[in-house]
């Protein structure tokens, strides 16, 4: 069986505010073996992060960026496509595009 890019599940999350929560925390460890990176919320009593793993969520911005970039390739944007392997397909070509225009080939 061959094995598809969406079989394994990550080791960490990494999320904003919004996703600081005790009961998600708990249930991505628990049940799915993730562990959650997110800043604290300014209202919350129990600090619950370390301030060294949040320095993965400075470097954020970069996964953000390049899902605007992948917004401008509208096959991407929209799926057409029916099996994953010709969508992912896509997303590297969108990928190389993107590496190739921000390069100076």
């Amino acid at each position: 069986m061959n094995k598809s890019w969406n079989d394994e599940s990550p080791e960490k999350l990494i999320g904003d505010k919004a996703y600081d929560s005790d009961p998600m925390d708990e249930k991505l460890e628990n049940d799915y073996g993730i562990e959650l990176i997110a800043p604290n919320r300014s209202n919350r009593i129990k600090q619950t992060q370390d301030k060294r793993k949040l320095r993965r969520y400075k470097r954020r911005w970069k996964i953000e960026r390049l899902n605007a970039w992948l917004q401008n390739f509208r096959r991407v944007v929209v799926r057409w496509d029916y099996k994953a392997e010709n969508f992912m397909a896509f997303v590297l070509i969108a990928c190389i595009i993107i590496v190739c225009r921000n390069t100076n080939f």
